[in-house]
Order: C-alpha cells, then sequence, then structure tokens
C-alpha cells in the first residue's frame, strides 16, 4: 500500500554507517534546518491531535481502489464497461500517483504540507461521493481519479508531516501509518461486500460510504491549513534549483534503474491484484463476500510484514535473497490461481499476500542504496515516478487479456511471468553498492 513511498529516509541502512532508526531520520534532508518550536516543543495536544490526523489519512490511502475491486463486476454491469475499460480503470490508481505525486513537493512549499494534505482527505471525499452516482464511465473515471490524486499528494507528504512533528520518533510513526494504511486496505475489501448488502445490493451505496471515512480524516488537518513552516530538509528556491542539474545524473546508475524496474513490477503486481483477484476468485465460483475477505487476507499480510522485512532486509548487505522468496511465492500462488483458484484459494490469497510485500523491500533498499539524505530523496523520486510510470500497462493488459480471451489463463500466465523480471531486477537493485559510488 502505498503507496506509501517517501517512508526512505526512515529506513536509510547505507554499508558505511548503521545509526539507531529514529536518530537516523531525524539527521536525513538536505539542510540543518531548525524545526520550529524546536526550542520549546509544541503543545502535546497538537502533537496527538496531528497523530490522530495522521492514523485517518492513512486508513484513507487505499479504500478508494480496494473497494472498488471487491464490487468490480457490479460496477462493470451498472455503467456497461467492456473489459478493457476495466482494465483501464484499474490502471488509474498508478497513472494518478506518477502524475499527481510529483506535484506534492511543490504544493507543499507554497501551501503547507498540512494544508495539502488537509485538501487531499477533501479530494477523496468528493471524489468517493460523485463518482458512483455520476452515471457515465468517462464520469466515474475522472471522480477516481480526483480521489486518487488527493491520495497521491496525502501519501507523499505524510513522512514530511512525521518529520516536521516527530523528529525524535519518526520510525514510531512511520510504523504507526503504514499499519493504519494496511489496515485500510484490508478493511475496505472485507466490508464493502457485506455493508452493500446491508444496503440493500446498491453497488452506488457501497461504495459511497468510504466518504464518510475521508470527510472524518479533514477535521484534524484544519489545524495545520494555515502552517506554511517547510519540514526539515525541505530546500527552498534556490536550493531546490540548484539541485535539478545533478540530479540528472541519477539516470546513470545500473542500481537506479534496477530500483525502479523493481519498484514498478512489484507495483503493478499489486494493482492487478487489487483490481482483479476477487473477480478471479467470483468467476471460479467463490461467493463475492468471500472473495473480498480473500482479497483482505491479501492485503493484511502488509501489516506483520512491513515491520519484519525491512529490519530482516537491513542487516543484510544483499538483500537478493528476499527477492527471491517474495518472488517465489508469487509464482506459487499464481500457479495455484491457474490450477485450483477455489480449492486452494485462501492458501494463494496467503502467499500473494507475501509477495506483495516487495514494497516496503523496496523502501527499504531504496535507503540503503544511497550515501546521503539528498540521495535517497533523489533515488526515491527516480525509482517511484518511473516505477509507477512502467506499471500503468500492466492492469490494462489483463482487463484486455480476458475479455479477448474469455478467461483468466493468458491474465494469470502475464502475472506469473512478471515475476521473472521483478525477480531480476530487485537482485540488481539488492546488491551492495550506492548509486553516488555509480554515478
Amino acid at each position: 500500500m502505498p503507496d506509501d513511498e517517501t517512508q526512505t529516509p526512515t529506513l536509510n541502512r547505507g554499508p558505511a554507517a548503521r545509526p539507531s532508526h529514529d536518530t537516523r531520520a531525524q539527521s536525513h534532508g538536505t539542510g540543518a534546518q531548525q524545526l520550529p518550536g524546536a526550542a520549546e516543543g509544541p503543545a502535546p495536544w497538537l502533537l496527538r491531535l496531528i497523530a490522530v490526523g495522521l492514523v485517518l489519512a492513512a486508513l484513507n490511502l487505499r479504500p478508494a481502489i480496494t473497494s472498488l475491486g471487491a464490487l468490480l463486476e457490479e460496477v462493470r454491469e451498472g455503467l456497461h464497461m467492456s473489459g478493457s475499460v476495466a482494465g483501464v480503470l484499474t490502471s488509474v490508481p498508478p497513472l494518478c500517483f506518477a502524475v499527481f505525486g510529483v506535484m506534492a513537493p511543490r504544493l507543499a512549499r507554497r501551501f503547507g504540507a498540512g494544508a495539502v494534505v488537509c485538501a487531499g482527505m477533501a479530494a477523496i471525499a468528493v471524489g468517493l461521493v460523485v463518482r458512483p452516482y455520476i452515471g457515465s464511465t468517462a464520469g466515474f473515471l475522472a471522480a477516481s481519479a480526483l480521489a486518487l490524486m488527493g491520495i497521491a499528494v496525502s501519501n507523499i507528504l505524510m513522512p514530511v508531516i512525521v518529520k516536521r512533528w516527530f523528529p525524535d520518533r519518526v520510525g514510531t510513526m512511520t510504523g504507526l501509518y503504514s499499519m493504519a494504511l494496511a489496515l485500510g486496505t484490508a478493511l475496505a475489501a472485507a466490508v464493502t461486500v457485506p455493508v452493500t448488502g446491508a444496503l440493500g445490493g446498491n453497488w452506488q451505496a457501497g461504495l459511497v460510504v468510504w466518504a464518510v471515512l475521508a470527510a472524518v480524516a479533514v477535521l484534524p488537518w484544519i489545524v495545520l491549513v494555515r502552517d506554511r513552516t517547510p519540514a526539515p530538509g525541505q530546500p527552498g528556491p534556490v536550493a531546490a534549483n540548484a539541485a535539478e542539474a545533478p540530479a540528472l545524473r541519477i539516470t546513470r546508475s545500473r542500481t537506479a534503474w534496477g530500483l525502479a524496474c523493481f519498484f514498478g513490477l512489484q507495483a503493478t503486481a499489486a494493482y492487478i491484484t487489487m483490481g482483479w483477484m476477487p473477480q478471479i476468485f467470483r468467476d471460479a465460483g467463490v461467493s463475492a463476500g468471500t472473495a473480498g475477505l480473500l482479497l483482505a487476507v491479501t492485503m493484511a499480510m502488509g501489516v506483520p510484514l512491513a515491520f519484519v522485512i525491512p529490519r530482516v532486509a537491513s542487516r543484510l548487505k544483499q538483500q537478493g535473497p528476499i527477492v527471491v522468496v517474495l518472488g517465489l511465492c508469487g509464482l506459487i500462488g499464481y500457479g495455484g490461481l491457474y490450477l485450483a483458484p477455489a480449492a486452494g484459494a485462501w492458501a494463494w490469497a496467503l502467499l500473494l499476500g507475501v509477495a506483495n510485500c516487495a514494497f516496503p523491500l523496496a523502501l527499504t533498499m531504496i535507503g540503503m542504496r544511497a550515501r546521503s539524505g539528498a540521495g535517497v530523496v533523489r533515488l526515491s523520486a527516480f525509482a517511484q515516478s518511473t516505477g509507477y510510470l512502467l506499471s500503468i500497462p500492466g492492469p490494462l493488459l489483463v482487463g484486455v487479456l480476458y475479455q479477448h480471451s474469455g478467461g483468466w489463463g493468458l491474465p494469470i500466465a502475464l502475472m506469473a511471468g512478471l515475476m521473472i523480471p521483478q525477480m531480476v531486477a530487485g537482485i540488481l537493485a539488492g546488491r551492495d553498492r550506492t548509486i553516488e559510488d555509480e554515478c
């Protein structure tokens, strides 16, 4: 989930030094800028309010996607979508994350990170209210894009909020909102179908209920709307311009390209899973409610493993073995979906949940493959933006193959086939070297 992508500075453990998690996070950034209120400290009630805001915001960073996956068949029938158009719909999230996520730092410098997150939560709420009732496929896509724009900017800026207000507890707060993100992802997958049934089987009502959670998440951030102070390490206009030219050199790094490909391929698998896995199970004879629970199980695997995998990976010089283990879990899971989707449904859901934990591994490797905080920021921006662009065709291609083949054999073969280059790219990215060495 989500993402959830600029957490990398909190995970940076280079080969040269391995300071403690929270202490290391405080030192990252492009300058030694003093935190506002560092001398006297912010009021405890304000910190508690911001912590609540972080949790509520994180809970809203995936339900717009996983709730739709649980009801994709009803949405397709209600809006008369073809399989190809539904594939476009499942490709919208990575496209929006790639396009709108790039805007987040600039918006934060101009309006303040808190104000942008507040606006992001409002955009999610509005998009989720509008999209079920707009009555056309184009309108549904546009409203989904609005909600995903809010998710994209909020997802990028939440680590900035953590670093700004909790400089001595970066690891703890990052873990807290990461867990909330995974929880929101799994919750939407698990309860959307039962809630829809309780509301009379109306898929519009089943989707719109998630707007309530987004509206509630707006409230804590109103306090920070007027906060214009940049976060530690956020460069001013002069510093930002000065850093632009050297940032282009990262394209010379094989490790950077390996990370970008690994990030993109794991994102492809994640969005195919969120968008299509419930439909695969439903077409195999599994009930809609159970299919939603299976997706919830897959997403819930990220709650514990998001803590375990980064800790294990940071203690290894090379992360290739973890990449291979996750890839093999994916291959076995996809093989099971092909051979016996209904009979072993719970086992395949668990295995694919483990495979999808390549996301926290990618974040960890981004932090380990650069020596400085500035290098981590550049590598993170390159790997994530390039990776999300690479992930866009995957869900669309699955929809096209499903429509033209009339079954899931070819789409599942594609999913399994993509695990091979993902493992190769991950092994390349997991080598014990830094982008500074290569650039």
